[in-house]
């Protein structure tokens, strides 16, 4: 596996015009008005190509002579946005594709890499991060301005974004010296949700009515735990023993939905909570991650992907049923999904 599907299994993890490679199923979104988004990347043997999904149905946004992904994806008046990075041919360059054409975000001086966007009001937010020389800069640009959100002393990574009521929340995660600290920062002011005495890691962010909720995981003992923080109280979505992690938070009808894994008899079995209450999405059998989750209406959407013992194929899950986006020629990973009706 080359370096970049292990960054992206370490760290968390478009008007479409030519489709260059297709799998449609009917049991994707069945006689449906809405189109599903989906951004990943899949290898094309050498590299990794950075792809979308539309209901199904797959695009480059790389040409796949460097290494490229696509980390997320928001629909806007039609307009389809989509942020990641592609190498240079000796850096990561942060990119944005709208409607499949790329901006570069940074200069490709140093690695860098775009991790979440929102579009509000026609302003186009973006949260990554940055090398500086020595550290990892976590990072917001504004239409393509950069702001720094980390002081560059220690690494640091801003993972996702949410826009409401005209305030910035941004999610990441900073190292202290000793351990990685899960932060929020709302309009550039910083807080902790970790105390910084084990590792914690933030993975996704979601604002409604006010209420922050915030997903990843933090280090108990030798365990690593799937936790959300709703306004900066923690709870446990998983207990000890076994590694777990939340990668994606959804709140619709004062429901909470989050997804992630629990490792369980060493592979890891995809979960979806509502609530807090757990359902597993894979039977076990492979090991299977939970990368993202939408609700849309009373549908709920879930996109990852599972390890078939050679190569590991995109999934979706709508309501608990799963279709492969993927052959499982090539190793294929789901990143982020939206829902537009």
């Amino acid at each position: 596996m080359n370096n970049i599907i292990t960054k992206i299994i370490l760290f968390f993890f478009s008007s479409i015009l030519f489709s260059s490679c297709c799998i449609e199923d009917d049991n994707i979104i069945p006689n449906q008005k809405l189109d599903v988004f989906v951004a990943g990347f899949e290898s094309n043997g050498t590299k990794n190509v950075a792809k979308i999904w539309k209901n199904g149905i797959a695009t480059d946004l790389s040409d796949g002579t460097q290494n490229a992904t696509s980390q997320s994806v928001f629909v806007d008046m039609d307009n389809i946005y989509v942020v990641g990075f592609e190498n240079n041919g000796s850096k990561d360059v942060a990119k944005i594709w709208k409607n499949g054409i790329a901006t570069n975000l940074t200069d490709g001086t140093q690695n860098a890499s775009a991790k979440s966007i929102f579009v509000k009001n026609n302003d186009v937010y973006v949260v990554g991060n940055e090398n500086n020389g020595t550290k990892n800069v976590a990072k917001i640009w504004k239409n393509g301005i950069a702001t720094d959100l980390s002081d560059g002393t220690q690494n640091a990574y801003a993972i996702s974004v949410f826009i409401e009521n005209n305030d910035v929340y941004v999610a990441g995660s900073e190292f202290n010296g000793t351990k990685w600290i899960a932060k929020i920062w709302k309009n550039g002011v910083v807080t902790n949700l970790s105390d910084g005495n084990e590792n914690a890691y933030v993975k996704s962010l979601f604002v409604k009515n006010n209420d922050v909720y915030v997903v990843g995981n933090e280090n108990i003992g030798n365990d690593q735990v799937a936790k959300i923080w709703k306004n900066g109280i923690a709870t446990n979505l998983s207990v000890g023993a076994q590694d777990a992690s939340a990668l994606s938070v959804f709140v619709k009808d004062n429901n909470v939905y989050a997804v992630g894994y629990i490792l369980e008899d060493n592979k890891r079995v995809a979960k979806i909570w509502k609530n807090g209450d757990a359902t597993n999405l894979s039977d076990g059998t492979q090991s299977t991650v939970a990368r993202a989750v939408f609700v849309k209406n009373d549908d709920i959407y879930v996109i990852g992907n599972e390890f078939n013992g050679v190569k590991h194929i995109a999934k979706i899950w709508k309501n608990g049923e799963a279709t492969n986006l993927s052959d499982g020629t090539e190793d294929t990973f789901l990143i982020s999904i939206f829902v537009l009706e």
